[in-house]
């Protein structure tokens, strides 16, 4: 049943950024008297899942889940048949691309671009009117973060109280975490605890490679709210429940005689003696208990934590209609900044790595359907694919965007001879890179590292 909620999240999303992206060059073509001839969602070769012909022009979906296009007659694209070929041998006609003012021309390739941009800001506007925003500030971290081992070795200690990033002051962990990992961010401000009890500040200066390590590890998470560990239910099957002698309500101290009062002392006590017996100490109606329990193949137990609500208290925003609007833009524009910034890292083997594909895409969205993730997740990529198609590439928009600034520059047309090479280049360059993400999610899912 997961399989089907991630394909179908995935399928829903790019349908409505692929549609619409498209839809982005489609109008202006139309607009300015150009014919266009196909519309197709996905890429139709070697066939055509759906079509019918509207007029002058051909709606569709293609057999290759990959994108889509608009054939727009006259113009040098991913389209090139044997029709346009004919075509561009021949003096341009009228409702040809290539007969329109560069400037037309311009706004038709960008379109595509601009309709992502908004439909990004306007999905993050809209999520924050309907759910509003919702977040754990890290000041009321009561009990500190809980380092990843990564961060430990760095200087972190469980308990931290993280109070300055690189002069700024962080709003939440994922803060945090982008300001290290994105901005570049090496030095990290925190209160701890002295032998004596007493709140001292420290400065801890990260490695100039950090980020390098962040991704070499897979460090998904550097830092997360450290809470008690009070048991809120038993999961059925496991080998707690097996056991009966866990209740709600138990609250877990120690794990072979060494404390663990926090939740991630548990995980981290535990994950390292699969298959194995171990001893968890805990206290109930003020008594302490010895329970053995065997740690499963997965390194757990079976005992679910109560929520961390339960121990914080979040902030919630709430926006009106017309105070959404620029809060969404707001809070987009950092996310279009990150996504932009987040390119640097791919220079690095480690950072080739991360990149995924349709897999990784889909996990992104979650095992579950949940809305409020999925328009955030589908407006996050709605602006990575602005991203993505700008940059100078033949075969994508950027590409064509070059040629045609070539043009206004140069007052001439690039020789169509070299806008076709460049063309199939691009799109040999595109496949490969289509093949190599994918190729790569197959092999982090065998793995077990997706």
């Amino acid at each position: 049943m997961e399989i089907l909620i991630y394909a179908g999240q995935l399928i829903l999303g790019l349908s409505i950024l692929v549609a619409l992206h498209e839809f982005g060059h489609f109008l202006p073509a139309k607009l300015f008297g150009m014919r266009v001839e196909k519309f197709f969602l996905f890429f139709d070769a070697p066939y055509a899942l759906v079509k019918k012909k509207i007029g002058e022009t051909v709606y569709g979906i293609g057999c290759l889940p990959f994108g889509g296009y608009v054939k727009i007659a006259g113009m040098v694209d991913e389209s090139m048949d044997a029709e346009q070929k004919a075509r561009m041998q021949k003096p341009p006609e009228p409702w040809e691309f290539r007969a329109k003012p560069v400037w037309q021309r311009l706004i038709v390739m960008v379109g595509g671009v601009t309709v992502n941009l908004l439909l990004g800001f306007a999905i993050y506007a809209m999520v924050l009117f309907v759910w509003g925003r919702e977040y754990l500030p890290v000041q009321n971290l009561t009990y500190g973060v809980a380092p990843s081992a990564l961060m430990k070795s760095e200087g972190f200690r469980d308990g931290d109280m993280i109070v300055d990033v690189d002069g700024r002051d962080p709003k939440t962990l994922g803060d945090v975490s982008l300001a290290i990992l994105i901005d570049g961010a090496r030095e990290v401000t925190v209160e701890r605890e002295d032998s004596t009890g007493k709140l001292e500040k420290k400065q801890i200066a990260l490695s100039a490679n950090i980020q390098e390590q962040i991704l070499e590890n897979n460090d998904k998470v550097l830092f997360s709210p450290r809470f008690p560990f009070y048991v809120d239910s038993v999961l059925e099957g496991n080998n707690a429940a097996k056991t009966g002698s866990f209740r709600k309500g138990d609250r877990i101290v120690a794990v072979n005689g060494k404390p663990a009062r926090y939740f991630q002392d548990f995980v981290e006590a535990v994950k390292g003696r699969k298959d194995q017996h171990v001893e968890v100490t805990l206290l109930r109606e003020g008594h302490e208990v010895r329970v053995p329990v065997e740690v499963d193949a997965n390194g757990i137990v079976g005992l679910q934590p109560r929520a961390p609500s339960d121990y914080f208290t979040f902030a919630t925003e709430k926006f009106s209609f017309l105070g959404s609007i620029p809060a969404g833009f707001a809070y987009g524009w950092q996310r279009l900044k990150d996504n932009v910034s987040s390119f640097k890292l791919l220079g690095s083997k480690a950072g080739m790595k991360q990149m995924g594909g349709l897999i990784a895409m889909s996990k992104a969205y979650g095992p579950h359907w949940v809305w409020q993730r999925f328009w955030e997740m589908t407006a996050f990529l709605s602006l990575a694919l602005a991203v993505l198609n700008i940059l100078p590439i033949p075969a994508l928009d950027g590409g064509h965007v070059v040629f045609l600034l070539y043009e206004a520059i140069a007052r001439k047309p690039a020789n169509p001879k070299v806008l076709e090479y460049a063309q199939m280049a691009g799109m040999v360059f595109l496949l490969t890179v289509i093949i190599a993400v994918n190729g790569h999610d197959i092999v982090k899912l065998v793995t077990g590292s997706l």
